[in-house]
């Protein structure tokens, strides 16, 4: 806990130096509030006002608790890159407590909106959210804000600043282009990037060279039923090396085809998508790395939703809704890493009713 007092206290300030209450105690009640469930400033100083006693066990407030309207100033004013390091020094002691070595696996790299922060008469282009999603260890290990909604040029960005040596970075199709693939491969890591058809020229590329030799591309098949429901997925995957025709993408190695069909008892729904890979897989691994990449939706956006109600967070005044979200971020990786058994939104309930839990989500 100490450890993570001076992580805040590391980050400068933006305020005058004659302001009275200390950044560094202040995000950490903003982390303490945001762990037993508080979504605004208006909660997180409620928080600060009722646990001020206990608060102060650990960090000073000579001056009470903070306002509400003090917590919103200092995260409107706050630069973001200094959070954002704060973000990755908290993110490095998670590891270090779990013993945790560097990233691997399958890493998912997605975009999120913030959908109520959004000036008024601007509901169109709400703040955007891109993050970074370690599937196998559900921890989120880097986000930034797309400036006017350029999602892509936030998504490569990021990759500039992560290593990623071994790892499967996998995207949606919005980020299947030339540029992601080779910050992908800068990063040290491989690309599965899904293709559709809002990338036109590619989507026919690898159309016809299914066509052509898909024939013979190995294949394989899974089955699922549930919930009235039932589909089937196929997977085939081409190499290169086997292609009649010269797929021109940096780096790819094999082109995949997922084809699946579901069924609910009155319609039969199909669809057909592509996976452009740099570096071979079997069919079965295909499947498996494709289904990962929906851990960032299922793991990451959706506890933010339902658990910190981040979609109806009306924050939105210069740098508050991405400094917000990065804090519910660090608070959801402490959730996640804590081993007691329950979901996030229990674990929340549990740190708000009992102190000695709640200390330990920082142990």
């Amino acid at each position: 806990m100490v450890d993570l007092v001076s992580i805040f206290r590391e980050v400068r300030d933006p305020r005058q130096p004659n302001a009275r209450h200390d950044l560094g105690d202040m995000l950490f009640v903003s982390l303490a509030a945001m762990l037993c469930g508080a979504k605004t400033c208006v909660e997180i100083a409620e928080f600060a006002g009722d646990r001020l006693d206990e608060l102060r066990q650990i960090v000073d407030l000579p001056h009470g608790a903070p306002s509400h309207d003090t917590f919103s100033r200092v995260f409107r004013l706050l630069d973001p890159q200094e959070l954002a390091k704060a973000f990755d020094a908290c993110l490095a002691a998670v590891r270090e407590s779990l013993g945790l070595a560097a990233p691997s696996g399958v890493v998912a790299l997605d975009g999120k909106s913030l959908r109520r922060a959004y000036e008024k008469g601007r509901s169109h282009m709400p703040a955007l959210m891109v993050g970074v999603f370690e599937t196998q260890t559900r921890l989120a290990i880097a986000q930034e804000r797309a400036i006017d909604g350029a999602e892509i040029s936030a998504g490569l960005e990021l990759l500039k600043g992560l290593s990623l040596k071994g790892c499967t970075v996998t995207t949606d199709a919005l980020h299947c282009t030339r540029a992601t693939a080779l910050a992908i491969r800068g990063a040290k890591a491989h690309y599965a990037l899904t293709l559709k058809q809002n990338r036109h020229d590619l989507w026919n590329e690898a159309q016809a060279a299914f066509e052509a030799d898909g024939e013979t591309a190995p294949a394989y098949e899974t089955r699922q039923s549930g919930h009235g429901r039932s589909e089937v997925r196929r997977a085939s995957v081409l190499g290169v090396a086997h292609m009649k025709r010269t797929f021109d993408f940096p780096h790819l190695a094999a082109l995949a085809r997922i084809q699946a069909e579901r069924s609910d008892g009155e319609r039969v729904m199909r669809s057909v998508r592509y996976v452009l890979l740099s570096r071979s897989l079997s069919p079965r691994k295909v499947l498996e790395v494709v289904r990962e990449h929906w851990g960032i939706e299922n793991q990451l956006h959706w506890p933010l939703d339902v658990v910190f109600d981040e979609d109806d967070a009306r924050s939105r005044k210069n740098y508050a809704p991405e400094n917000l979200a990065v804090m519910r971020r660090i608070a959801l990786n402490m959730l996640t890493a804590h081993p007691a058994q329950g979901t996030v939104a229990r674990k929340m309930r549990r740190a708000s009713w009992d102190i000695g839990f709640f200390f330990q989500l920082f142990a």
